[in-house]
């Protein structure tokens, strides 16, 4: 059997009891890090924690070599960690595909999301989010705009658009780096983004959320990853007061 286990958004004690029984009874445990990373632990205190080897996973070991994973899961238990929700993430639902295809057996065990964090901490109502986008850092001669086509074909629908922020090998894309190419982005096409929220270490003791146009974005300091961007349509009365409570809009 392949059983996906979401992890939840910060450090070791997010795992469900499901989770953590999944775990002990798995012949094989992997852990994909490249789509979130829970800041507040490391794999080698994963390892400490379930008392067995944890197998880091990158991006091409899952979405174009993933016959040693699917292998394992036809005579032995695998687990396949992630963070937040394990299908969250189109890569993990061909994973699943793909195990179905060759008659492996397969379970999720959810975690808490991003996706329903984000309307927790910062209010906006969940029923009122569009299609989400990411924002990737850009690269020589070439510069990300479908993110704020999304973002555009959003506010014209009066909807929120959560952004996601890259993550790479090293480093992890900040509210203010995010910020600066929506704004560049802005200015080129005339399409004015009046209002941000930015989100910092969703589930742990002390996330920050801030609220406010592109300069305070800018100024505000939310301290280390991981960070996520929200881009809010027209506030509904009870949205904006929850911002300004819990946000310092």
């Amino acid at each position: 059997m392949l059983t996906f286990v979401g992890l939840g958004l910060y450090d070791l004690d997010d795992i469900s009891v499901k989770g953590v029984q999944a775990i002990a009874a798995a012949d094989t445990v992997y852990l994909e890090s490249y789509t979130s990373r829970l800041m507040g632990t490391t794999p080698a205190a994963m390892e400490e924690r379930y008392g067995k080897p944890v197998q880091i996973l990158k991006r091409e070991d899952v979405e174009q070599h993933p016959e040693p994973i699917l292998a394992q899961a036809v005579n032995g238990d695998v687990v396949f960690l992630t963070g937040g929700d394990p299908m969250v993430s189109t890569t993990h639902a061909d994973i699943r595909i793909r195990a179905a295809e060759q008659s492996i057996p397969t379970r999720i065990i959810h975690g808490a999301s991003i996706a329903s964090a984000v309307s927790g901490l910062s209010g906006l109502q969940n029923y009122r989010f569009g299609k989400s986008c990411s924002v990737p850092y850009p690269a020589k001669n070439w510069f990300p705009r479908t993110p704020f086509e999304t973002i555009r074909m959003n506010l014209a629908a009066d909807l929120h658009t959560i952004v996601f922020l890259d993550i790479q090998e090293n480093r992890y894309m900040q509210v203010r780096e995010a910020v600066e190419i929506l704004q560049q982005l802005s200015d080129e096409e005339g399409v004015a983004i009046p209002l941000y929220v930015g989100i910092a270490r969703a589930g742990s003791s002390a996330p920050v959320v801030i609220a406010g146009n592109a300069e305070k974005m800018l100024q505000a300091d939310f301290g280390p990853p991981l960070h996520i961007l929200v881009v809010p349509a027209g506030l509904h009365p009870v949205e904006e007061e929850y911002l300004r409570i819990f946000a310092d809009l």
